[in-house]
């Protein structure tokens, strides 16, 4: 069961036509012979639950939504702010390919280390770092590198961390990023409640959502949509923007 930040309990929403969807499409197409990182995927899901990490990553179908996302705009120096056990970096990393690069940021050292356990697994730890620290330090400390002309702007972004933090991260990548480049930020409607002002007032993951999503919209230097998702997980969905 999630939580309002310790506020009052916020039940699972789910409906099982959503989780018998997933279960037919992704056996015609996300089958095992279709994916060569498929077993290494499912030992990182795995792996991650064994070693105590929530199960919270993005499902198998938002998985190769990135990584097709990725294969079609040619994406090869990638970001993620967010971690947690390097599901979703595998995913990328194999959009991108043998010349591609992740780089993704991690707050929690033991998350750290399970991600990069994980990672290994794949026999992606060249294409994958793990940067440990806060992403409100480390993004900045990127930015630097990038406008010194030390590190290459990025191309791909994906924005998987705490929420009341979105704008910032969502500021500082898209100093970072080349034109035409996407930004995803996940888990944006939150069952909904993104649209409740009262919830923003007691939840700051939402409060800072809503701060994102108006902030994007009144921005020029990109165009963006919210597209709301239903799965085994739970009700909830994304923010793409396009870097013009």
């Amino acid at each position: 069961m999630a939580t309002n930040q310790g506020l009052e309990p916020l039940p699972h929403e789910h409906d099982p036509r959503w989780t018998a969807v997933d279960q037919y499409t992704n056996a015609h197409l996300l089958a095992p012979s279709r994916n060569k990182y498929h077993e290494a995927l499912e030992f990182a899901h795995s792996n991650s639950l064994v070693r105590g990490l929530p199960d919270i990553a993005v499902f198998p179908g938002q998985g190769k939504l990135l990584s097709m996302q990725i294969q079609i705009t040619g994406a090869k120096n990638i970001l993620e702010v967010g971690t947690l056990g390097g599901y979703s970096a595998i995913w990328m990393a194999a959009g991108a390919g043998e010349d591609g690069k992740v780089t993704t940021v991690e707050v929690n050292p033991d998350t750290k280390n399970v991600a990069e356990e994980n990672i290994a697994h794949a026999g992606l730890s060249d294409r994958i770092t793990v940067l440990l620290g806060p992403g409100i330090e480390v993004l900045p400390a990127l930015l630097k590198e990038v406008e010194a002309g030390k590190r290459p702007p990025f191309d791909f972004v994906f924005i998987d961390a705490d929420k009341e933090n979105n704008l910032a991260y969502f500021e500082c990548a898209l100093r970072m990023t080349k034109p035409r480049s996407c930004i995803f930020v996940d888990n944006v409607v939150r069952r909904g409640r993104l649209v409740d002002e009262a919830a923003a007032k007691d939840d700051p993951r939402i409060a800072g959502t809503r701060r994102l999503i108006e902030a994007v919209g009144q921005d020029d230097r990109v165009d963006a949509v919210v597209i709301q998702t239903v799965a085994d997980k739970n009700y909830d969905g994304f923010l793409m923007a396009l870097v013009k």
